[in-house]
C-alpha cells in the first residue's frame, strides 16, 4: 500500500510555502522603508533576524525615522507585539508536554501565521511533530530575511513601494489564512466581530492597542457565546422526586 502521508519536514515546508508568498513582498517594503528613515541595510537585516515581527519592525523603523526617543519606540514595539501572548496561551495546552527548551525555540518562531497553520492543524487532530513545526517556522523566517535583505540593499532603486501593491501582501495572506478558520457561524461572528472592532478603534484614535483590544474582546465574546451554546445545547438535569 502506497504511503500519501507527507512526511514531517514535508507537511513543513507545505504550511511555509503559502507564508512565503506574502513575507518576501512585506520584507521587502519593510527593508526599503528602514533604509529610506536612515536605518543602516546591515541593521535592518539584523532586525529581520532577531525580532522575527512585521508589524514591530514596521513600527520601529516609521518612529526611528520621525526621530522617536528609545523608550517610546520600545513602549510602542512592545504594545504592537502584545499579541503573542494570547497565541502563546491559546497552543500552551499542546506544548505543555514538550521540554522548555524546546518550548522557547518555538516561541521565537511564533508568528500570527505560522501559528495560524499550527493551530489548525492541532485542532484538526494533528499528531504534534518538532520537524514540521521547526521546519515550518525557520522557512518562514527565512523567506522574511530574504525579503528584507533584498529591500535593505537594493532598495534605493525603487522611490515608492506602494504602486507595487507590496502592502496589501500581508493583508491578502491574514485573509487567506483566516478563511479556512472559520468553520462555524461562531467562528464567522468572532471575526467579523474582532476585525470591525479593530478597524473601528484605528479610525477612532487608538495607536496601537486596537488589535491586542480588539483580540481580547473578540476572544472574550467567543468564549460567552460558547458558553452560552453549550448550556443551551445541555438539557437541564431531571428531579429527583423519590
Amino acid at each position: 500500500m502506497i504511503n500519501n502521508t507527507p512526511s514531517p519536514f514535508a507537511e513543513g515546508l507545505r504550511r511555509a510555502l503559502p507564508i512565503i508568498l506574502g513575507y518576501v513582498p512585506v520584507g521587502f517594503a519593510f527593508g526599503v522603508l528602514a533604509v529610506k528613515n536612515n536605518i543602516p541595510p546591515g541593521l535592518a537585516v539584523a532586525m529581520a533576524f532577531t525580532m522575527f515581527s512585521g508589524s514591530g519592525q514596521f513600527v520601529f523603523a516609521s518612529l526611528w525615522g520621525a526621530g522617536a526617543g528609545v523608550f517610546s519606540i520600545i513602549a510602542a514595539v512592545f504594545i504592537v507585539n502584545l499579541r503573542y501572548l494570547l497565541m502563546s496561551a491559546a497552543w500552551s495546552s499542546w506544548m505543555v508536554r514538550l521540554p522548555r527548551g524546546m518550548r522557547f525555540l518555538l516561541g521565537l518562531g511564533l508568528t500570527d501565521e505560522n501559528f495560524a497553520v499550527h493551530i489548525t492543524a492541532l485542532q484538526q487532530g494533528w499528531q504534534l511533530k518538532l520537524t514540521t513545526l521547526f521546519t515550518c517556522n525557520c522557512t518562514t523566517h527565512l523567506g522574511w530575511i530574504i525579503g528584507c535583505t533584498i529591500g535593505a540593499f537594493c532598495g534605493g532603486l525603487v522611490n515608492d513601494v506602494r504602486p507595487l501593491g507590496l502592502d496589501y501582501a500581508i493583508t491578502a495572506m491574514f485573509l487567506a489564512l483566516v478563511v479556512p478558520q472559520c468553520v462555524s457561524r461562531l467562528h464567522i461572528v468572532v471575526a467579523v466581530f474582532t476585525t470591525s472592532l479593530s478597524i473601528a478603534l484605528k479610525a477612532a484614535g487608538m495607536s496601537q492597542w486596537n488589535v491586542a483590544v480588539a483580540t481580547v474582546l473578540g476572544a472574550s465574546l467567543g468564549v460567552l457565546l460558547l458558553y452560552g451554546q453549550n448550556s443551551w445545547k445541555t438539557p437541564p438535569a431531571e428531579e429527583n422526586h423519590g
